[in-house]
C-alpha cells in the first residue's frame, strides 16, 4: 500500500486496494478473533466490588473530652485531615493484611499452593490488587474490595472498617501503658517526698515555715499528676470507636469486571491491527524483491 497526497489531501484509493487485495485474509482474521475473543470473554470469572465507608472520628484522647477541664474537644467531632491521613495508613498496613490474610484464609480463597515457597507473597500481591482505600472529597475514608464472590467482598470491606478500630486501641494502649507507668512512679516519688518532708517536720518543729510551703507545692503536685493517672487510666482501659460508620458493604448484585463487549471489540481491533502490520510488511519485503530482481 503506497500513500498518496494530492493537494495537501490524502488519497484513500490505495488503501482501498489495499483492503480489497487482502479481504480474504482479513475476514478470516476477523471471524478467527471474533470467535476467539467471545469465548475468552465468557470464560474469564466475574469479580464483584463492594465498599464500605466510615469517617475518622478525632484521634485526641478521650480523658481529655470528659475529664480536663478547659479542653475544647468534643468527642464528638469528625476528623479531620490529619486523622484521615492515620486512617489510610493503618487501614493499608501490613498488619491489616496479615490479618485479613489469616482471618479469610486467603492463600487456599485464592488457590495458590500450599507447597508454593512465595505463598504469602503472592497472597499479600493479590490481596494490595484487590483493595483500594481513598480518602473523599468530604474527609471520609471509603474501603473498597473486589472479589469473584460478591459475599466475601463485602465481609473483607467490613472487617476491615471493624478491625480499624482495633489497630487504633492498640497503638493508643501502648502508649497509654507506658504513660500510666511513668505517672505511677512519678507519684510514688513526690509521695515519698512528702512522707519525708514531714517526718523532717515533726523533727525540727522550728523549720516549719518553709517546710509547709514545699509540702503544700509537693500536694499540689501531686494532686495534679494523680489527675493526670487517672486520665491516661481512663485511656487505657477504654474501648472506644475511632470511626463513625457511614455506609456498610453490601454484597453486589452485579458484576463489577469483566466488561466483555470491551473484550471482544478489544480482541478483533487487536488482532486486525497485528494482521495489517504483518500484510504491510509481507508487501514492503515483495517489492524490495521484485526490485532487486529487476
Amino acid at each position: 500500500m503506497q500513500e498518496k497526497f494530492i493537494d495537501n489531501r490524502y488519497d484513500h484509493n490505495a488503501t482501498w486496494a489495499f483492503l480489497r487485495h487482502n479481504r480474504t485474509v482479513l475476514l478470516i482474521v476477523f471471524i478467527l478473533s471474533l470467535v476467539i475473543s467471545t469465548v475468552v470473554a465468557f470464560l474469564i470469572k466475574p469479580t464483584f466490588q463492594s465498599t464500605a465507608t466510615i469517617i475518622p472520628s478525632n484521634s485526641n484522647r478521650m480523658s481529655k473530652a470528659i475529664l480536663a477541664d478547659r479542653y475544647s474537644m468534643d468527642f464528638m467531632d469528625y476528623g479531620s485531615e490529619r486523622d484521615c491521613e492515620y486512617a489510610l495508613q493503618i487501614l493499608t498496613s501490613t498488619s491489616m493484611e496479615d490479618s485479613l490474610m489469616q482471618h479469610f484464609n486467603l492463600s487456599e480463597h485464592y488457590k495458590l499452593k500450599a507447597d508454593d515457597p512465595h505463598r504469602i507473597t503472592k497472597t499479600r500481591k493479590k490481596l494490595e490488587s484487590n483493595i483500594n482505600v481513598k480518602r473523599t472529597n468530604y474527609m471520609a475514608v471509603s474501603i473498597t474490595v473486589i472479589d469473584q464472590d460478591p459475599q466475601m467482598a463485602s465481609d473483607m470491606a467490613n472487617f476491615m472498617a471493624t478491625y480499624y478500630d482495633t489497630l487504633c486501641h492498640r497503638i493508643h494502649e501502648a502508649r497509654a501503658k507506658n504513660a500510666y507507668a511513668i505517672m505511677e512512679e512519678l507519684c510514688e516519688e513526690v509521695t515519698a517526698d512528702i512522707l519525708r518532708m514531714e517526718d523532717s517536720l515533726r523533727k525540727a518543729p522550728h523549720s516549719s515555715g518553709s517546710l509547709n510551703t514545699l509540702i503544700a507545692d509537693k500536694c499540689q503536685q501531686l494532686a495534679e499528676l494523680q489527675t493526670r493517672t487517672a486520665q491516661t487510666k481512663v485511656d487505657l482501659n477504654q474501648h472506644i470507636q475511632y470511626k463513625f460508620w457511614v455506609d456498610h458493604a453490601q454484597p453486589a448484585d452485579k458484576k463489577h469486571a469483566p466488561k466483555r463487549s470491551l473484550v471482544i471489540v478489544g480482541g478483533v481491533a487487536g488482532c486486525l491491527a497485528i494482521a495489517v502490520f504483518v500484510l504491510l510488511l509481507l508487501g514492503c519485503g515483495c517489492r524490495r524483491e521484485n526490485e532487486c530482481q529487476q
